[in-house]
């Protein structure tokens, strides 16, 4: 069943002969046609796998990333938490001498402050504690009075309360009081 498609003969017209030049071969044939179309079909398939495979991928990779998301905010402070946890043993095992003297209780006090103040700047939480004469900066104190003294206006003259910053940013201010203009 190998039919041909007819081409234009030299008896046709003059006017079909331009035609005649831009028509299939007589060699394509109706099988020819079927196995390039069967061919197309196949290519077609696979290529709508190819693209359902990658948008799967693709939404894949984007639930990964929420839940990677998810769990760095759930678990964000579990470093600062282990970085304290050495901090409250040290307060509790200081709580549980019973007959501890004044200077005893002192020094615990001062060596678990320093625990705190080591873990506190291992997770970049850092005092801002600026020192007398200290020019004053509002983006990291707060000014609680002015007063006047013996040193250059709007500069810090003593601090009322540490500020703290935590990577830089003001996390708390410090509280102080500020040379008055004379």
């Amino acid at each position: 069943m190998s039919e041909t498609i007819p081409t234009p003969s030299a008896d046709d017209t003059v006017a079909a002969a331009p035609e005649a030049s831009e028509q299939a071969p007589a060699e394509l044939t109706i099988e020819s046609l079927q196995a390039e179309l069967a061919n197309l079909q196949a290519k077609n398939a696979d290529l709508a796998d190819q693209f359902l495979r990658a948008k799967a991928d693709t939404e894949n990779a984007r639930r990964r990333a929420e839940d990677e998301i998810a769990k760095a905010r759930k678990f964000a402070v579990e470093s600062f938490a282990d970085s304290l946890l050495p901090v409250a043993d040290s307060l509790e095992a200081g709580l549980a001498i019973k007959d501890a003297s004044l200077e005893q209780i002192r020094e615990g006090a001062e060596a678990t402050l320093r625990q705190l103040v080591a873990a506190l700047e291992r997770n970049k939480v850092v005092a801002v504690n600026p020192a007398a004469g200290t020019k004053f900066d509002p983006h990291q104190h707060q000014a609680i009075s002015m007063v006047p003294a013996d040193q250059e206006a709007n500069t810090v003259v003593t601090v009322l309360q540490k500020g703290y910053t935590i990577a830089e940013r003001v996390l708390r201010p410090a509280l102080v009081t500020v040379a008055a203009p004379k």
